[in-house]
This record gives structure tokens, C-alpha cells and sequence, in this order.
């Protein structure tokens, strides 16, 4: 199967304040988060003197599943990160948490999102004298921090966020504090949640509500767009630097990319799935014996598709846990026959139905494909294919790994030739506003989304510095040679 035919999932960040063997806390809420990222992953800790860190490429058990490791990061404070690569190769300086030594003592960052305007403000920043250490966009708010003339750890760090532009969710750990911030749309999500039967302290920070409840602890509340929570001795304390806007939360966190299992912005991630698949089934049923989930994604989508239309629910595909991300293709006929590494027909369902495939989205289309062509092998008389998302026409460069545009499949085609080219007898997706209505909310309100559906639309809510300078610096360069 390949892997660049999904939309790739972010980071996920994590962040404890005041536990015993904090660093094995968040090993264990990285290990709910891993979905968030498979890249690598790590860890730093405060002992009260000193910080100490440890980082790897791969998985968190990967890294974090041996005793001596664990017995290096002391301390009742620490960060936590996994890693998929948005910016910069993915390599060991590339891997967060950031850690860096600065006149008021250490800082680590671990950061989930992208800047916008990373490439400019680096360029300004190496103008300036500052030495980069790292390929990653994440690194500007560590090199900003630095430069700044103020004198506490949140003014500086106020004084970065009020440059940088983009869809952001940090957690910072100093000597004195945990801080998680959101950028001022709220794009991507971090929560506060508190270790269940503490007193004092034991405060947490996480991209999602799986991570409290592996850890034992309790949903405080989302942190806010544009708020940064500061948590250390005496407390939590809001600090909100940003004028108020607009939210625009990534509705793909409800599609896809959140964990089942928790709850997003106040709605349960398995309830709204299922009512995006009950939604896309009224909007788009085709006579069928069978719906059947493309796993895992297209699961709960699947099940309310098929209670709503009242069309049995079958697991027509099984789905290999065990097959890594990186498996190596030789050959062109290993590499066709990849799909099937993760995902087997099972016959039994299948064989001389009508087959009503439903996955969460179709990126490139190449998965999709394969997938149709895999179930007509096992006898299917029908192939129908349903998306629980509109089709995904624009990349998104708020975080998330998508392809150039160019290679969306959406992007060059109606729905009926994208029928054609995966192999289906026939295709639909939801519709913008089934989403939204599936969601119980209106997604548009004064001709304004309420949710960041660029992906689906091209409205961009926040701006792209980078990509104009990077058209401004091709023309002036097209100039010169002519």
C-alpha cells in the first residue's frame, strides 16, 4: 500500500507537571498519541537541577520500552513529541522535543502544525547571526526566543508568537513552568487535563483526550485558540496575548486524523464519524448488499452508513496490524502487490455481492484503486465506492503532509473520471454541508467557515507568507535569465 496516498497524519505533543516518573507518564501518553506520528519520537524531563532528554527515529516503544532509558530521564516534570515530518527530513536533529540553553535556563518545545512563514523568518534569522541547528520550522521559535529583549521565559515567548504565522499547538517546558499555546484560529488542538486524585499539581497537556485517559488523569477543558496556559507551582493561569477571532478548528480532525476514542472540541471523534457515514448514506446509497469498511479508518463512517440505509455491515477487508511503515519494494511486481501487505479480502463476504467500499478520503487515489481492483478479484459483483469526506481538491499547509496539488486527484478530475480511474462502478462523497450538518453544527456563518476546510475549498484562513516569497524569489530568478 503506499504510503503517501493518505493524508499523513501531524505530531502529537504531550506535557506533565508535577508527577511521580513523569517521563514514563508521557512515555505512556505518547503511546496513545503514536497515531499522531510514527516518525520518531521523544522525551525531556527536569529533575528540579538539571534537563535531561532522549530521542530516537521510530516508534515510542521503539525508543522508549528499555528501563535504562527510562532511568536516564529522572525528574517530575517533562515534554514529550512524536514526530511525522511535515518540515524538514526526518532525522535525529530533526526529532522534538527542541531543547535549547538560554540566559533564563532551559526550555524545551515541542511543536504539532507548520509556519507559514518559517522560510522568511529563517532567512532573517541567519541574517541576523543565528545558527540553525536543525531543518525543521520548529526551530524559529527557539531561535526567536533567543533574540528577544525581554526578560521572562512568557514575554519572550510572546514576543515569538506575535511573529510567526501559521497553524500551531506547543508545549514548553522550563525550570519553572509548563506551557501549552494554540495559535490564535485554534487549527490545531491541545487539551489541560488533570492526573485523577491529585491535590496539587499533576497537571497535563495533550493533542487529544486518549492521552488523559491511558494516564489515568481527567479532561479539564481545551485549551483556547490564542491561549497560552501556563502551569507551575501555584497553579494554572490563562494568558491570552491575541485579539479575539474567529476560530477555524481542522475539520479533518473529526474525519480521520483524531483518535476514536476522543473527544475533539466537545464532540466524541466515533459519534460524529458515524454520523458523517449515516449523513454520506443519505446523500448517495446505491442498491448494495454489503457495506464494508476500508479499515481502520473507514470503520465508524461504515457502521453509520450502514444503519442508516439498513444494508448489513460485513468486514469485506481485514486489515494486517502487524506490517510496518517502511516496508522496501524491489521489484514492480512486489510493489503492486503491496496493497495486500496490509489489507486481505475476505471472500466470504464478498463473492457475488453489490459492495459498497467506505473510506475516510481519496488523496492520490493509487490506494483506492488497488482496493476496488482487490475486491472485484475476490468475486464482487458490484464495487461502489463512498468518501466520509468532500473531495480533498487543495493542500494543506497547516500541518498536516498532503501532496502538491498537481497530484490530488480531485484536484484534475470530476467525480465520474474518478470513478473511472479507481476501477468503481460508482463514487460519491459527502458533501461540504452533510459534513456539517453530520457534525450538528453550521460549518458556515456570516458566508465565513467556522472550521479550516481548506483542503476541501482553497479558503486558506491563514496567510502564506512562504509560498508568496517563493513565487516572488522564481520570477525574480525567470528575470534574470531573460
Amino acid at each position: 500500500m503506499d504510503d503517501d496516498d493518505k493524508l499523513h497524519e501531524e505530531c502529537g505533543v504531550f506535557g506533565i507537571w508535577n508527577a511521580t516518573d513523569a517521563a514514563a507518564v508521557t512515555a505512556l501518553g505518547l503511546h496513545a498519541l503514536q497515531h499522531r506520528g510514527q516518525a520518531a519520537a521523544g522525551i525531556v524531563s527536569f529533575d528540579g537541577q538539571r534537563f535531561h532528554s532522549h530521542k530516537g527515529l521510530g516508534l515510542v516503544g521503539d525508543n522508549f520500552g528499555d528501563a535504562k532509558v527510562m532511568a536516564s530521564l529522572p525528574g517530575t516534570n517533562a515534554v514529550g513529541h512524536n514526530r511525522y515530518a511535515t518540515t524538514g527530513d526526518t532525522v535525529l536533529r530533526n526529532v522534538q522535543p527542541l531543547y535549547a540553553d538560554f540566559e533564563f535556563g532551559g526550555l524545551a518545545v515541542a511543536h504539532n502544525g507548520n509556519l507559514t512563514n518559517a522560510h522568511v523568518l529563517r532567512r532573517a534569522l541567519v541574517r541576523r547571526g543565528c545558527l540553525f541547528q536543525s531543518t525543521t520550522d520548529s526551530e524559529v521559535f527557539i531561535q526567536l526566543i533567543a533574540i528577544s529583549l525581554y526578560s521572562t521565559v512568557v514575554d519572550r515567548l510572546i514576543d515569538a508568537l506575535k511573529q510567526v504565522v501559521g497553524a500551531y499547538s506547543l508545549v514548553t517546558l522550563s525550570k519553572d513552568a509548563l506551557m501549552g499555546v494554540r495559535d490564535p484560529l485554534g487549527v490545531r488542538p491541545l487539551i489541560l487535563g488533570r492526573l485523577s486524585g491529585a491535590v496539587t499539581g499533576g497537571w497535563v497537556l495533550a493533542s487529544e483526550t486518549c492521552a488523559l485517559d491511558i494516564v489515568g488523569a481527567e479532561f479539564v477543558r481545551d485549551v483556547e485558540p490564542g491561549e497560552i496556559v501556563v502551569v507551575n507551582d501555584q497553579g494554572v493561569h490563562s494568558i491570552k496575548p491575541f485579539g479575539r477571532t474567529q476560530p477555524r478548528f481542522c475539520v479533518f480532525e473529526y474525519i480521520y486524523f483524531s483518535r476514536p476514542d476522543s473527544v475533539v472540541e466537545g464532540t466524541p471523534v466515533y459519534e460524529a464519524r458515524k454520523r458523517i457515514g449515516a449523513e454520506l448514506a443519505r446523500e448517495s446509497h446505491v442498491p448494495a448488499d454489503v457495506i464494508v469498511p476500508v479499515p481502520d479508518s473507514g470503520v465508524p463512517a461504515a457502521m453509520g452508513y450502514a444503519s442508516e440505509c439498513g444494508t448489513p455491515f460485513e468486514l469485506g477487508i481485514i486489515r494486517n496490524h502487524y506490517v510496518g511503515r517502511t516496508f522496501i519494494e524491489p521489484t514492480d511486481q512486489i510493489r503492486h502487490l503491496g496493497v495486500k501487505l496490509k489489507h486481505s479480502a475476505n471472500r466470504a463476504m464478498l463473492e457475488g455481492r453489490r459492495v459498497v467500499l467506505v473510506d475516510d478520503s481519496i488523496v492520490r487515489g493509487t490506494t483506492s484503486r488497488k482496493i476496488v481492483e482487490m475486491v472485484r478479484q475476490a468475486g464482487a459483483a458490484e464495487v461502489h465506492m463512498r468518501i466520509s469526506s468532500p473531495p480533498t481538491t487543495h493542500s494543506c499547509f497547516y500541518g498536516i503532509d498532503t501532496p502538491e496539488r498537481g497530484k490530488l486527484l480531485a484536484a484534475r478530475n470530476d467525480v465520474e473520471a474518478m470513478a473511472r480511474l479507481i476501477g468503481a462502478d460508482s463514487l460519491a462523497f459527502v458533501s461540504l454541508d452533510g459534513l456539517y450538518r453530520a457534525l450538528g453544527r453550521p460549518g458556515r456563518e456570516g458566508g465565513r467557515s467556522r472550521y479550516c476546510d481548506a483542503c476541501f475549498t482553497g479558503d486558506y484562513p491563514i496567510p502564506l507568507p512562504d509560498m508568496a516569497d517563493n513565487e516572488s524569489r522564481q520570477l525574480s530568478l525567470l528575470a534574470e535569465t531573460h
